[in-house]
């Protein structure tokens, strides 16, 4: 099968970033709920805004508020899983999400003080990645080998969906011809032939972008339902997304990065002074993209494709990075969060 030979290694940027988690000189804390003193210095995966609401989730379960009137300013609150976050996302101030391993969600209705669980199987065994909310109601939840979940009430109820527009042809044909001689193995081989999502991102008129793993750039333009894949120019790993100014910029594994305008046909790839994997991209003021990533690097390119090294952290891979309502910028990784000067 062309996708089990092409196959990537590991599942993604975070499952790498999350086997370093022993060696960091944290204790262990997987009590779900409890605040521990060291955990802001933990592994850090992702970093969410809007409005005056800033949240960060990480390892085993960890979940941060910021308050800049408070000390410290990243306060740990009560979590009720303790499985790795991987992504959090809030439609308004107060409503949001946070996904991780084991395919768990937990929701927030008070601007991230206190999460419910919502689902969690450790059956699964796969990581959820991204969570997109078109509105207060409706959402989808994307992660590892193909994981699709759907809500339309806010998250009481999650649909599994597997969208087979996805695959490579030649496993179309495998599990058609497995499907008919065991249905056992065809369900078992299903599960694991769609490729990773890693992010999903809104671009215009309700159109989705969704990108994965061996150059997955697929479009929806009916909230995911249906999914076309997008003849991109690369077969590695992406990670990240963002649709400005009517481009869209995609970056991933080894430092590649392309931008295309919005037909999503025409790419060309945008030269980075490094070859570090990217995971993270905040739009700036002035209109430009902030990029970070492995071996700590954060990196400036502008709309028209310049790229300049800004910093490099030694000893660390930089996963998120956002601007809080203040007009500070913040960054998260395997060291935890720290405010960009």
């Amino acid at each position: 099968m062309l996708f089990s030979m092409l196959r990537s290694v590991s599942i993604c940027l975070f499952l790498v970033v999350l086997s370093q988690a022993g060696a960091l000189a944290n204790e262990a804390y997987d009590v779900k709920g409890q605040i521990q003193a060291l955990a802001i210095d933990s592994i850090i995966l992702d970093i969410a805004t809007n409005g005056d609401t800033v949240l960060a989730v990480g390892e085993r379960g960890h979940v941060f508020i910021f308050d800049e009137q408070a000390t410290p300013q990243w306060l740990q609150v009560p979590s009720p899983t303790s499985a790795h976050l991987t992504k959090a996302f809030l439609i308004t101030p107060q409503l949001g999400w946070a996904v991780g391993h084991d395919a768990t969600i937990i929701h927030t209705q008070d601007g991230g003080k206190t999460w419910q669980l919502q689902m969690e199987s450790k059956e699964i065994e796969k990581p959820l990645l991204d969570i997109h909310f078109f509105d207060e109601l409706n959402g989808i939840a994307v992660g590892a080998y193909g994981l699709f979940y759907r809500t339309n009430d806010a998250g009481a109820h999650w649909t599994s969906e597997y969208h087979q527009e996805l695959l490579f042809e030649e496993d179309v044909d495998y599990l058609a011809e497995l499907k008919a001689e065991d249905e056992a193995l065809y369900l078992s081989e299903r599960s694991t032939l769609l490729p990773h999502f890693n992010r999903v991102i809104s671009t215009i008129n309700g159109q989705l972008v969704m990108v994965g793993e061996l150059g997955l750039v697929a479009a929806s333009n009916d909230q995911g339902r249906q999914w076309q894949k997008l003849d991109f120019i690369y077969e590695g790993s992406m990670f990240n997304a963002v649709y400005v100014k009517n481009s869209l910029f995609v970056m991933g594994l080894r430092g590649h990065v392309f931008k295309t305008d919005a037909s999503l046909t025409n790419w060309r790839e945008i030269s980075l002074p490094v070859t570090s994997t990217i995971n993270g991209v905040m739009v700036k003021k002035d209109g430009n993209l902030r990029l970070v990533g492995n071996a700590g690097v954060i990196i400036d390119v502008t709309l028209a494709g310049k790229s300049q090294l800004i910093e490099q952290r030694q000893g660390e891979n930089l996963v998120s990075i956002v601007q809080d309502p203040q007009g500070h910028t913040w960054i998260a990784g395997t060291k935890g969060l720290f405010k960009q000067q």
